[in-house]
């Protein structure tokens, strides 16, 4: 009977150096067990999610959002290739494929998307800090509604990146980075009166005087100026940096800032192109849009501690994206539509506003971008190379933006 049973177990001899396909090489000491195991298959499946994981990772800055679009649907076909699309479909991914720029900048490696996206979130937390939900409070909540609207967070982004540039630490920048964005926030709200451009769209959203009625919008604005200056003194910084700050910022958006460039703008409107200078049309926009991006630099490299000729070489540069953003916003009004932009497209045209492509066309526009873009890279000549990467990448940000 013992004798039957090892019969009946008897395994059939296997070729010496035999070897299964199934077993990564390793030699079978028998037919009868399986070469494969389900932990084997599992551990497999996981270094595949993972090496996908970290081709996603590594790619996905330097692919383009069209690129990418076509990636994600032949990945994500039905029923095809699923643990692959559900790598691409994680909330990062899709952020990148949302996003509204198309970064043309092949030599950089520096991985702007996730630095935007750190920086834009440590800025709203402070905002949400600063800007309480509290009496009165309708006026709070447009202050909140307005500033909270979206929004890529260019100007604070610009302080943190300038302060870090000189050697300067984050956290001291974050007050003033904060002030600069609620003092932005504020000219759009005047901007979209309807005394000023009279919009009623902004961020794709309905703009705050028409949300809250024009009074409140005023106030909100006001509040959200006053607040700034308040919120800035809160910089750990000395006396003497503190009142340039101010200084500096204060005269951005005073009659040697914002201000005079959007009363000459105002101005300007329905006047004929011939009988306009170019230098005329420089000046609205390097006041009413390139003041307080020039500003947002300077202070970040005046709180970075940068010396002298460091804190021009900034100017330098800001004062050249100031203008490139504007230029850039020309041509945006004029070649996008209203959903694309998240305002309302076109307006400038109507309202007869002197624009780069209206004076000099549009071509010559966006040859003029490009110039500004080289003009800003060499302003950045002689600073540390890993430290000046954010900023040559927020240029191009600025350059190839689609809202």
């Amino acid at each position: 009977m013992e004798s039957s049973r090892k019969e009946n177990n008897v395994v059939p001899a296997v070729p010496a150096g035999f070897r299964s396909p199934l077993c990564s090489g390793w030699p079978c000491s028998s037919l009868s067990m399986a070469c494969v195991s389900t932990q084997t298959i599992f551990l497999y499946l996981v270094i595949v999610f993972l090496s996908l994981h970290f081709v996603f990772a590594t790619l996905k800055q330097r692919l383009s959002p069209a690129i990418t679009r076509r990636l994600i649907r032949l990945l994500h076909r039905r029923n095809k290739f699923p643990a692959a699309a559900s790598v691409f479909l994680r909330k990062d991914a899709r952020e990148f494929l949302d996003s509204s720029t198309q970064i043309e900048n092949k030599e950089d490696d520096f991985g702007f998307k996730p630095y935007m996206i750190r920086k834009a979130e440590t800025i709203n937390r402070a905002l949400d800090k600063a800007i309480p939900l509290i009496e009165p409070l309708n006026i709070y909540k447009a202050m909140r509604y307005t500033i909270f609207a979206g929004g890529k967070r260019v100007r604070p982004i610009l302080c943190l990146a300038a302060c870090e540039l000189v050697g300067g630490g984050e956290r001291s920048a974050i007050p003033a980075a904060c002030s600069v964005e609620m003092i932005h926030t504020m000219s759009l709200i005047k901007d979209d009166l309807p005394c000023m451009d009279n919009d009623d769209l902004r961020r794709g959203k309905p703009t705050t005087h028409k949300v809250f009625g024009e009074s409140v919008a005023i106030l909100s604005g006001g509040a959200l100026l006053a607040l700034a200056f308040e919120h800035l003194t809160e910089a750990d910084v000395s006396s003497k940096k503190m009142v340039r700050v101010v200084k500096e910022l204060a005269k951005s958006i005073g009659t040697k800032g914002l201000v005079a460039g959007q009363a000459m703008d105002l101005s300007s409107e329905g006047l004929d192109p011939n009988d306009f200078r170019l230098e005329d049309l420089e000046y609205i926009h390097v006041h009413k849009t390139g003041a307080l991006l020039e500003a947002s630099a300077v202070i970040g490299a005046v709180i970075g501690g940068g010396s002298e000729e460091e804190i021009e070489k900034v100017r330098s540069f800001a004062r050249c994206i100031g203008l490139l953003f504007q230029v850039v916003d020309d041509i945006l009004d004029e070649t996008k539509s209203s959903e694309e932009l998240g305002k309302t497209a076109g307006k400038d045209k109507v309202a007869g506003k002197l624009t780069y492509p209206r004076v000099i066309g549009l071509e010559k526009s966006k040859e003029f971008v490009k110039k500004l873009n080289r003009d800003a890279r060499e302003h950045l000549q002689g600073f540390d190379e890993d430290k000046v990467k954010p900023l040559i990448a927020l240029t191009n940000f600025i350059a190839n933006r689609n809202n």
